[in-house]
């Protein structure tokens, strides 16, 4: 197999990994920030229980998606380790924060301290959502990368207007996401708010989701000179279109599932559009576009991107049953017993 051939393959890979990390993670990060709304402790524990055989599994895709990057753009994931560096320790705190309420929550009896570990589970999410969106929208707008390829902003760089858009967009996004998911997991009086939750959160999305758009357009034109016969950015865009028209229909006919994979659908094909428009870039320089990292100039070796396409091509497909049969075996309404969260 080609090097080129394979440095494109593995840019399609991350692309996936990410966003089955958007769409599986998203929907428990919107279910936290969510928590912090929930009217009584029964509310608060059916949001938990919602995502709690789930959550950490969902974790697992931002794990492989870095790894990924890792292993088949090193240089790449050096300028970005190195660029968010304190980005990425506040994410850490708030994934422990997460995983430390989740564990502790229904341990005590304390009221004070199960209020704790509720801003844990909510204040938490929404800290990585907005991160993660920062992040991303940095990766579009471009970072200041010099010659050597290393990341020669601050962390104040990274707090850009176009990138604080984007991870607002994100924080909403999710919580769409989250909402679709409790109405779909849960009855009664939190399922009818989650319902009317999500109806306005789909209005807010689409209205900056427009707004980003029309933006990033008029100040990255770059991202769109080779798009015309980019069918992958075609189908990507018309996801997000469908899906994006659908949502309101099949909230008002109460079609959950539908409309809970419709949300899915179009978290996947925005970040389709996305990379489609980036593609072979992976990073972008502000300085110099000719100093931005690509896919075709700052991979691993033609024997290292192989040795771990044929792990990826074992690995995947195992994952994704996994996956698949988590879902499957937890399907239905979400029940309190003894042993919930």
């Amino acid at each position: 197999m080609e090097l080129e051939l394979l440095q494109t393959i593995w840019f399609g890979l991350v692309t996936i990994l990410f966003i089955g990390y958007a769409v599986m993670d998203g929907f428990d990060l919107g279910v936290g920030m969510l928590h912090l709304f929930a009217r009584s402790e029964e509310e608060k524990r059916l949001t938990m229980n919602s995502v709690g055989p789930f959550w950490d599994g969902n974790e697992v895709w931002l794990i492989a998606a870095g790894g990924a990057v890792f292993a088949a753009f090193a240089p790449v994931y050096a300028a970005i380790w190195s660029g968010f560096y304190v980005a990425l320790i506040l994410l850490l705190v708030a994934l422990l924060a997460r995983a430390v309420a989740f564990d502790y929550r229904a341990k005590v009896e304390r009221a004070r301290w199960r209020q704790f570990f509720d801003w844990c589970f909510g204040a938490g999410s929404g800290l990585i959502a907005l991160l993660l969106g920062v992040a991303f929208g940095n990766i579009l707008h471009g970072i200041p990368i010099d010659a050597r390829g290393e990341f020669a902003g601050t962390f104040w760089t990274l707090l850009n207007p176009y990138a604080v858009l984007i991870g607002i967009l994100t924080v909403l996004l999710f919580t769409l996401h989250g909402a679709l998911w409790l109405a779909l997991k849960c009855e009664g009086d939190l399922q009818a708010r989650m319902i009317l939750t999500a109806h306005r959160m789909w209005i807010v999305v689409t209205a900056v989701y427009m707004i980003a758009s029309v933006i990033t357009v008029v100040t990255n034109r770059g991202l769109f000179t080779d798009v015309d016969g980019n069918m992958f950015w075609w189908i990507s865009l018309l996801a997000v279109i469908f899906a994006m028209a659908f949502i309101p229909v099949l909230i008002v006919k109460r079609r959950l599932l539908l409309s809970f994979i419709a949300s899915s659908i179009m978290i996947a094909g925005m970040i389709g559009v996305a990379a489609a428009s980036l593609f072979p870039m992976l990073v972008p320089s502000t300085i110099d576009p000719a100093q931005s990292l690509t896919a075709f100039a700052h991979s691993s070796s033609r024997y290292t991107l192989m040795v771990i396409f044929w792990i990826a091509l074992i690995g995947m497909p195992i994952a994704i049953l996994w996956k698949v049969i988590l879902y499957v075996s937890f399907r239905g309404k979400t029940v309190l017993t003894k042993d919930s969260y």
